[in-house]
């Protein structure tokens, strides 16, 4: 087993049994290493200690325990380690600037670590195919006028062009902790490209209803979409690590040499924006791109 894979087993398991209190000697008897390979090889590939992943991911699942559920803050502080609720408070606002009562009241963009994946799907060239192109699918949806709040870089035309210009961690966990805020359709995690000037530019962020007037984070923007019916190109549910190449390579080919006129639609891609749905086994992966109707 590559030591890749053994610290994502390492985060999977720290992830499941958080409520446990996970340490370095847990962690390590779990997948079967010393405590102090485990440590190294950890440091290694995400580039943070064991503890601090743990100490980020602890207070990030406080955060959306206190955000999404009634249950009182003690009683959230004792499930997770912490010895009073004004111990937890201590933490909380010296990691996001306000209590954990006032996080409740109004929720805010924080700087939440995310649960981290350092095993991704092989895109070797010589990968073998297995998704079916007849699975492909085409059909019309109309997205209501939202803003969305994120990022726009310029300088990238796919995902991971983005994240060389962006702290992929820092980003996502602001994110993340927008989930409740974020729009019904344009969903928390919803990237894409904004034509501009014939060039692609790639974002990633959340959608936000037409109302929103909360923070922004440093670094983002939030602009108005209008109202527009989308292409949506589509495949269902799939294996990500064998087949997530193949699949939006595929989706995306299509989406981009399709004939809306067709559907007697063209394209309105300068007004709107084109985004990505990738949630392999939930959704699939589909590119929504915005269309007008032919007049």
């Amino acid at each position: 087993m590559h030591n890749i894979e053994v610290v994502q087993q390492m985060i999977d398991w720290i992830e499941k049994n958080m409520e446990e209190g996970p340490t370095l000697q847990k962690v390590s008897g779990a997948v079967g290493y010393s405590p102090w390979y485990c440590s190294c090889m950890f440091h290694d590939i995400t580039g943070m200690t064991m503890k601090s992943y743990v100490v980020g991911r602890r207070l990030a699942m406080i955060t959306e325990e206190i955000r999404d559920t009634k249950e009182r803050i003690l009683d959230i502080a004792i499930k997770y380690g912490f010895s009073s609720q004004e111990a937890l408070t201590r933490v909380f606002k010296e990691q996001y600037g306000c209590t954990p009562a006032a996080y409740r009241r109004k929720n805010k963009p924080v700087p939440m670590t995310v649960h981290k994946h350092v095993l991704f799907p092989n895109y070797d060239e010589k990968r073998i195919k297995t998704m079916e192109e007849t699975r492909l699918a085409v059909r019309v949806e109309h997205i209501p006028a939202h803003k969305y709040l994120g990022i726009w870089e310029e300088a990238a035309s796919n995902y991971c062009e983005f994240w060389n210009y962006h702290d992929c961690d820092e980003v996502c966990g602001f994110v993340t902790s927008m989930d409740k805020m974020a729009h019904s359709i344009v969903t928390a995690h919803t990237a894409g490209w904004k034509m501009k000037d014939d060039k692609m530019v790639y974002f990633y962020g959340t959608g936000v209803p037409t109302d929103y007037a909360g923070e922004i984070p440093k670094g983002f923007e939030i602009r108005e979409v209008p109202a527009s019916d989308y292409l949506v190109f589509s495949y269902p549910v799939f294996d990500y690590m064998s087949e997530n190449a193949d699949v939006m390579e595929a989706v995306e080919k299509l989406a981009f040499s399709y004939d809306p006129a067709e559907m007697g639609y063209e394209w309105n891609d300068e007004e709107c924006q084109i985004y990505q749905r990738h949630y392999p086994e939930k959704l699939g992966y589909q590119v929504v791109r915005p269309v007008r109707k032919i007049k």
